[in-house]
Order: C-alpha cells, then sequence, then structure tokens
C-alpha cells in the first residue's frame, strides 16, 4: 500500500466516523448557554483573564472522563493536543507545564486524580519568566481534596501484539490538612522490529571516494524501568503549604545488540554492537508556600538529585572498540519567587540557584574522565497587567553561567527581556506580539572533552570551549475563539546568535570527526494555522493544523537552507460514558546544522469507555502498515554525505488495551497548591 492509499484509507475511516455519529448526536445535546463576564460560551462555562482563562468544566464533561486528560481532551483547548496520556502544544514551540493545585504533576498524577474533584482549570497561554524558559502554555487544575479519606487504584497499558507495557498502582491518605501518598511505576519494551540502513559516502584526503553500505540484519532493544515516590503534603486553609517528595527512578536496558551487514567495495562482513545500561536517580524535592497577606506570597523549593549511570558499549567495525562508563551526578536546585498583587499591575520577582557537579569515567577501549562543576544564577522580574483592551507583560532576566572542567574555564552574564503586547478587538478576536530573549546552554555531555569511537571511520568528541549562545524570538498571533470555533494564524520568526552547531573534521589519516562549534546564525521562520470546531457542542469536535516551515543554518564553512511543510487532523466524538477518536499527522521534516532529517507521523483509532470508577481504552496505531519510516536523515557535508533510514513494524497494526480503577471514601475537601517545580535528568555521559 503507497503514502497516498494509506491516507486516504484513513480519511475514509474519519468521514464514516463522522457520519455514525453526528446523525445521533443533536437528539442528545442539552447544553446549557451560560453568561460568565465577558464570554458567553455554549456547554463551556470561561472566563477571560490577561494571561488566558478560567475554564469550570460541565458535569457531563467530568462524568464521562476516566482521569484528568480525558477533562483536558474534552475542553479541545485552542492549540492544545490530548493523545494518549500526552499533552503537546500544536504549534510545538515550548512544552505544555501540567500542574494540579500549583504543583508540577507528573503522569502518576494525572491518572489518579478523580475528574469529579476538578473545581476549575486555568489555562495560560502567555506564560512569563517564572514558568521557565521552555514552557509555551501551562494549565493548572484545581481540585478539591478531601479532607478525611483514602484514594487507590491502579491503571494498566498492555500491548496486545507487541511485548510493550505499563502498569501503576497508587495510594493516598488524608486527615486534616495533611496528604500522604505512594505511587510505584512498571513499564518495559522488548523491541526487535527497528531496522537501519546506511549509505556513506567518504571523501578521503587523497581525492577518492570510500563507501560504506550498512544493513541491520537483527537487532534488539529491550528496556525495564522502575519508578517509587512517597510524598507528603500539608496545607494549612490554603494560607501555608509544605511539601516533601523523596521519589526514586531504576533504568535498566540489559542486552541491547544489533547485527548489521557491512559491505565496503572491497570486504563484506557482520559486524555487531553490544549496549548495556543502567540507572539509578533517587530525588529529594522540598517546597514551602506562604500567602502573607490576601495579595503577596513567598514560595521557595530545592530539590537535590543523585543520578549513577554504569553502561557498557561494545562495536567490531573496523576492530573490536568497547569501553565503560561510570557515570555520577550531584545537583542542587533552588528557588524563591516573591509575587504582590498591586493595581494595575501585578508584580513577579524571584531566584533560582543551581549547582551541578558530574564526574564521569571512560575506560576500555577509550580513557577519559570529565569532571566538571557547574552553577547557574538567575534572577528575575516581571511585570503583568492591562490597560483597557491592552493587556501587556514586561519581564526580563540576569544569569549568571559559571563552568570550570579542568584548564577550561568560563564565566559570564546574559540579559534577557521579554515583552508580550495582546489587543482584544472583541471579546473573540485577540491580535498578540510576542519578544523573547533566551540564553541557549550546551547539553552537558558536548562540554566534556571525551572522544568515542561510532564506527570504523567516525568519531564523537565533545568540546570544553562551547559557550552559551542567545536565541531571540517573535511571534504574531491573530486569533478568533467563540463557543464552537477556536483559530488561529500566526507567524514565527527565530534568530540563534552563536548558536552550537555541527562542525565535521577529517584528519590527515582519515577520521572523519564530529563534534560542535559556537558558529555564525541559525534563523528561522514558521508560519502556520489551526482551527478546531465542534461540529455538535460537547460531542462532536474536528481539528486540524498545517503550515510551512523554513530555516537557514549559516556555520562557519557552510550554509544550508530547506523549506518543509506539515499538517495533521482529528476528530473526537464524545458518547456519554463512551468516546471515540481518531487522528493523523505528516509528520515534520527540518534542517539542522549539516544534518537533514524526518521524523516519522503517526495515525491512530481508539474507543474509551468510562462506567464509574472503572476506565477501559482501546487503541490501534498505524493501521494498515505493515512497516514504517520511524525516521531519516541526511549528512550534507562536503567531505561526508550519509543517509539513513530506520524502519519499523514494531507499533504497525498495533492494538493496546488500557484498563483503570479508582476506589476510595472521604469527607470534606481542601485545596493545597504549590507553584514551583525543579528538576534535572541530565547526566553528561556523551553517547554516538
Amino acid at each position: 500500500m503507497n503514502f497516498k492509499e494509506k491516507h486516504f484509507s484513513h480519511i475514509l475511516i474519519i468521514s464514516a466516523l463522522i457520519s455514525l455519529v453526528s446523525q445521533n448526536l443533536y437528539a442528545q445535546n442539552d447544553d446549557q448557554q451560560v453568561s460568565l463576564g465577558q464570554v458567553v460560551v455554549k456547554g463551556r462555562r470561561v472566563v477571560t483573564k490577561d494571561d488566558g482563562m478560567m475554564i469550570y468544566p460541565t458535569e457531563g464533561q467530568l462524568k464521562s472522563s476516566g482521569n484528568a486528560y480525558g477533562v483536558l481532551q474534552r475542553l479541545s483547548l485552542p492549540n492544545i493536543r490530548v493523545d494518549d496520556n500526552f499533552v503537546s502544544a500544536v504549534d510545538g514551540r515550548g512544552s505544555v507545564q501540567i500542574r494540579i493545585n500549583g504543583i508540577i504533576a507528573d503522569d502518576a498524577d494525572m491518572k489518579s486524580l478523580d475528574p469529579k474533584q476538578i473545581f476549575r482549570i486555568r489555562f495560560i497561554d502567555n506564560p512569563g519568566v517564572r514558568y521557565g524558559s521552555e514552557t509555551a502554555y501551562v494549565l493548572d487544575i484545581i481540585t478539591h481534596r478531601k479532607d478525611t479519606g483514602y484514594t487507590a487504584g491502579f491503571d494498566i497499558n498492555q500491548g496486545i501484539n507487541r511485548k510493550h507495557g505499563s502498569y501503576m498502582t497508587y495510594g493516598k491518605w488524608n486527615r486534616g490538612g495533611s496528604e500522604l501518598s505512594l505511587t510505584y511505576d512498571f513499564g518495559f519494551m522488548d523491541n526487535d522490529k527497528m531496522r537501519r540502513s546506511e549509505t556513506a559516502d567518504y571523501h578521503l584526503s587523497d581525492g577518492s571516494i570510500y563507501t560504506i553500505i550498512r544493513r541491520d540484519i537483527e537487532k534488539r532493544r529491550r528496556s525495564f524501568d522502575n519508578d517509587v515516590k512517597l510524598k507528603y503534603n500539608y496545607a494549612d486553609s490554603g494560607k501555608n503549604v509544605f511539601q516533601a517528595a523523596l521519589s526514586a527512578a531504576f533504568t535498566n536496558s540489559p542486552h541491547d545488540y544489533v547485527n548489521t551487514d557491512i559491505k565496503d567495495g572491497i570486504s563484506q562482513y557482520i559486524s555487531r554492537s553490544v549496549e548495556r545500561n543502567n540507572v539509578i536517580s533517587p530525588v529529594l524535592d522540598i517546597y514551602y508556600s506562604r500567602q502573607i497577606t490576601p495579595k503577596q506570597s513567598i514560595t521557595m523549593n530545592a530539590v537535590g538529585t543523585y543520578m549513577s549511570t554504569k553502561s557498557f558499549s561494545s562495536n567490531e567495525e573496523g576492530g573490536l572498540y568497547q569501553y565503560f562508563t561510570n557515570g555520577r551526578t550531584y545537583s542542587l536546585l533552588s528557588e524563591m519567587i516573591y509575587e504582590n498583587r498591586l493595581k494595575p499591575f501585578t508584580l513577579s520577582a524571584g531566584v533560582n540557584i543551581r549547582q551541578k557537579y558530574t564526574d564521569n569515567e571512560y575506560t576500555g577501549s577509550m580513557s577519559a574522565v570529565n569532571a566538571m562543576h557547574d552553577s547557574r544564577i538567575h534572577l528575575f522580574t516581571e511585570l503583568r497587567g492591562h490597560l483597557g483592551k491592552l493587556n501587556y507583560l514586561a519581564g526580563i532576566r540576569a544569569a549568571y553561567v559559571d563552568n570550570r572542567q579542568g584548564k577550561y574555564k568560563y564565566n559570564n552574564w546574559f540579559f534577557n527581556p521579554q515583552l508580550s503586547l495582546s489587543y482584544d478587538f472583541t471579546p473573540q478576536l485577540q491580535l498578540r506580539y510576542e519578544l523573547e530573549s533566551l540564553d541557549r546552554v550546551s547539553r552537558i555531555a558536548m562540554k566534556g572533552d571525551a572522544v568515542i569511537r561510532d564506527n570504523s571511520m567516525e568519531w564523537t568528541l565533545g568540546n570544553p570551549s562551547l559557550r552559551p549562545s542567545s536565541d531571540i524570538s517573535n511571534i504574531m498571533r491573530l486569533s478568533y475563539n467563540t463557543e464552537r470555533l477556536q483559530t488561529f494564524a500566526d507567524v514565527f520568526f527565530k534568530i540563534c546568535v552563536h548558536p552550537n552547531m555541527a562542525h565535521y573534521e577529517r584528519t590527515p589519516d582519515n577520521k572523519f570527526i564530529y563534534t560542535q562549534r559556537n558558529q555564525d546564525k541559525i534563523e528561522a521562520l514558521n508560519a502556520m494555522t489551526y482551527v478546531n470546531y465542534w461540529i455538535v457542542p460537547d460531542k462532536l469536535t474536528a481539528s486540524a493544523y498545517g503550515g510551512l516551515f523554513r530555516c537557514f543554518n549559516f556555520g562557519d564553512d557552510y550554509t544550508h537552507c530547506y523549506t518543509s511543510y506539515f499538517g495533521s487532523a482529528s476528530i473526537n466524538a464524545y458518547l456519554g460514558r463512551f468516546s471515540l477518536s481518531a487522528y493523523i499527522d505528516a509528520g515534520s521534516r527540518f534542517l539542522e546544522g549539516e544534518t537533514k532529517g524526518y521524523n516519522a507521523g503517526a495515525a491512530n483509532i481508539q474507543a474509551s469507555y468510562v462506567h464509574k470508577n472503572l476506565n477501559l481504552s482501546l487503541k490501534f496505531s498505524q493501521p494498515f502498515m505493515s512497516s514504517r519510516r520511524l525516521f531519516e536523515s541526511e549528512i550534507l557535508n562536503r567531505n561526508l554525505q550519509k543517509h539513513s533510514v530506520l524502519r519499523s513494524s514494531f507499533d504497525t497494526n498495533a492494538v493496546s488495551l488500557n484498563v483503570s480503577y479508582r476506589f476510595g471514601s472521604g469527607r470534606k475537601y481542601k485545596a493545597a497548591r504549590k507553584t514551583i517545580n525543579l528538576k534535572d535528568n541530565d547526566s553528561g555521559i556523551l553517547r554516538k
């Protein structure tokens, strides 16, 4: 089945779904029209705010949802996509931060939350400096909390025709202002259905071209993940909140291997690669918040993280090459924020301090010790308010970066402004402009001086001389939202000044070395449109988006430009306790540095059923496909041209079943809020 036939079949499925459900939906529609302040919305109660909106889900939306993810999906928020218990931004320009009562929520928190406890949802589509530089949207779910009682349950997701699953169990106990919770999560994956094919042309120093063709003939990837978390929370009528959480993650990949057929024009042989990896990471998170006055608050958070990484890697291409890694990482992240809701604006100010020490030792065919001290002090302040129909946000960040590694030392100050202006022509029509400057810090692993062999011809080399770079982003967005239609069109332009870009070197003895350097600049232009329409309010919704991406890569000795297009469509039907959904995505194409790539799209059909506290869901992924192209890349360097394709049948025609159930008892309610979250998951290990 070719590309057009596959997508034509997907369109037929979506069309059939519309025709089957839409004829019966109008009879079921008993929505009320509610007017709250500036906005009139059918089936959803919404109040607009300076930084977004406050949403009050209907009783029907809460009853028909199996967990918090289901509630978010039924709200169909502008530019927010909820699929398979994962929340992302349609425009892809940042992450979606999810909070429950102000606390950053993980997957276990979302799955264990009883939808009937949700009171309102704060949707922030213009987050300020306090939410972090990578955050594009914030969803804060405000709940009632049981004053006395307990909640327990489980969530199981099992692949029916593939070796993949996740299993979570949890319990929460409440008494007075205190809550104690324990969560355990186990996941596994065993994938032997992926194959990579690669053709590489190496331009040697004598002017000849040496070609190697690599084809995987056998490959297996396994992983086992265990996560346990113990958390205590105390809330004193919303004035004081204290929380302490102790968690530990254990990840094990016991024996990954790949057998590759190697042809170089002279000889042909089988090369075997083996990898083993084990990571242990305990984390202690302590948080305190105090409401000083009705308008003033102060919050503090400290997170200590330790990561132990032990791994082994071997490759037989070009002779046996193997090495062991023993890595240790210690970090302490702390933050304090002061907020004062003045008139006519709100003032926020704070400080974020990060101290990190990385000690990674490589032994075997390579020998290196990367001992690195990395510290960062981040000061920020922000004003947010409105003047009539004009909403504004003005902030500034000041960051001091200090990095030390042996003889390499670097320290500097960075100052980054942020400005956002939005004008409401009507309660439905808004024009927004955003300007933001960020300092971009290199990945820890690439800042070391270790060098590892990737294959018989290629090596990866760290660069301790890497420096932080600056990104300047401009966004112009015109949006129009009514009770049934949410749509926007925007243009995004970003300039990366002296970014870390790919650099390939050919040595006199024909070694091809990949590293990164601070080079000239990268420019990116993104234009897109998005539309979501409730065909039948609260019953049937359809959405689509599409656009183009244009990038310009200006390296020291190369210039690469590229234009690509993207698009996606989905439809969701909510039939009381039943829900049906279909989704299709064309994938994404990019060119970064000297690598042009393609990330696979997706297609899936899902049916769900909720009965009281039981939630059942059946998902069919990548239907009618025997295999699919997961990733494709092409290196455009003048001395090295390489084309790689990764194909997989692991998740094609894949059927998975999700079963979740919760039970509990309790009375009375109390809310607790936490507004800071810190974490560190960068081990600094250099990998091929």
